[in-house]
């Protein structure tokens, strides 16, 4: 019964399963407590660069913190579940994201009776926990859990009734509920108090603008401080007012009080834009304000506040909380919105309210990891909220919704297209299924 513990990149690894020789990092550490299953690791995987090592879960001897802890099917062999978390704790840093695997408790009396019958090995007598069970005790011993999944209906191989079963019947609603693997992701409570992260890190602001000349001084203006310092990113695109002379205008009349950097992009559409901003970002943060302000500048601290305390490791505006203005969203726009919604709830196992509200905050790290797993979902979204949203996912990101009020504009006029843009959203979910849902 494994404990995975992995590092990517430059730093480590610990695994002593199969699954370690797939997981992408410099350095793999996999611990066991049986002598013959670590042997057994030592020499299938020999050339792979994992360290294996004979320990129990109860007494982690390890000093290094990991960013990734995979516990595999374990929880169900341990006297005390709550003392084995509380010493993968000790191994976590701030970000460490834990996968715990196990079987689903539903399936505890045909698996008794397979072993009566002889059609499976007896195993010893083992804790059988809700997904319920598994995330309080996550919970009792430090750790937040964002998101579970069920994998698994048919645990048998049958040629292509397998991979049916499998593959698309069990990612259904009522299928999914007899599921026979059960995933809890989770990472460490923060216990970081508001003034210990007030000014702990810089954050971008990043504007795309095509033709808002008349709100361009309005975002500086109403732009609060927060954190340690504000750098702000107008990237003006294609517009046919006088956006681009105002944004140089601004920039040389604030130049005294504000670090204004300024940029026209080469392509068009919103995410193009916002890329060439995060191109010359510098800040530790990385935030999207849509220059129509429909989204308050004044609202930006809240989105500071959540990723800074560690809240989430990607945040998302929600605009569909609050009442909001009488011509702030047209009716169609509503509906396309919660219909989005629901999409990617299910498409992504966690539950989201607006999808496609500009504003998105994430580290600058988290966001050049993101760039490099670009072209597994495709590259068609012209607003990016479903690229970055795809994109936090499959980086294992803990994505949280912070609620906004949805003001009406005060000048211009909306850059989307209702019928055009809904069916590019709409073919890029469909994309998307077949990269995270249907795998």
């Amino acid at each position: 019964m494994p404990l995975i513990f992995w590092k990517p990149l430059n730093k480590t690894i610990l695994t002593a399963l199969p699954l370690s020789a797939k997981i992408q990092g410099s350095k793999k550490t996999g611990i066991d407590y049986s002598e013959n299953y670590i042997a057994w690791a030592k020499e299938k995987h020999a050339d792979k660069g994992i360290e294996f090592l004979h320990m129990d879960a109860n007494n982690l001897q390890l000093e290094h913190q990991y960013d990734l802890i995979i516990i595999s099917n374990l929880i169900g062999f341990v006297d005390d579940i709550q003392h084995v978390f509380e010493e993968v704790k000790k191994c976590c840093h701030p970000n460490t994201k834990v996968i715990v695997q196990y079987y689903n408790s539903i399936w505890e009396p045909l698996i008794k009776l397979s072993e009566t019958l002889g059609l499976k090995q007896k195993t010893p007598t083992q804790n059988w926990l809700s997904t319920r069970d598994i995330n309080n005790l996550l919970y009792i011993s430090g750790f937040e859990v964002y998101r579970n999944n069920k994998r698994l209906i048919f645990p048998f191989y049958l040629p292509i009734i397998s991979s049916l079963l499998n593959k698309y019947l069990a990612k259904f609603p009522i299928f999914r509920f007899f599921s026979f693997n059960i995933y809890s992701f989770a990472k460490p409570l923060s216990d970081d108090k508001p003034e210990d992260y007030a000014n702990k890190y810089s954050t971008t602001v990043v504007i795309p603008a095509r033709n808002e000349s008349g709100n361009i001084e309005n975002a500086i203006l109403r732009l609060p401080k927060f954190g340690k310092h504000i750098e702000i990113i107008f990237v003006e695109g294609n517009s046919t007012d006088d956006t681009w002379e105002k944004i140089q205008e601004i920039q040389k009349k604030y130049a005294a009080t504000h670090d204004i950097k300024i940029a026209q992009q080469k392509g068009k559409g919103k995410a193009d834009a916002v890329r060439e901003g995060y191109k010359i970002a510098t800040g530790d943060i990385l935030m999207i304000l849509d220059a129509d302000l429909t989204v308050p500048p004044e609202d930006l601290p809240k989105f500071y506040n959540a990723i800074a305390g560690g809240k989430g490791d990607f945040i998302n505006g929600t605009r569909l909380v609050y009442p909001m203005d009488k011509e702030a969203m047209r009716f169609l726009n509503y509906l396309g919105n919660h219909f989005f919604s629901w999409a990617f709830t299910w498409l992504l196992e966690q539950r989201f309210k607006d999808t496609l509200c500009g504003t998105k905050v994430m580290f600058r790290t988290d966001y050049i990891k993101l760039t490099k797993n670009r072209t597994y979902f495709g590259d068609f979204d012209p607003f990016g909220d479903f690229d970055l949203l795809f994109g936090a996912h499959k980086l294992n990101l803990k994505i949280v919704e912070v609620p906004i009020r949805y003001r009406e504009r005060t000048y211009g006029s909306t850059n989307i297209s209702r019928f055009k843009h809904g069916l590019i959203l709409l073919r890029m979910c469909a994309f998307a299924s077949r990269k995270c849902k249907f795998i």
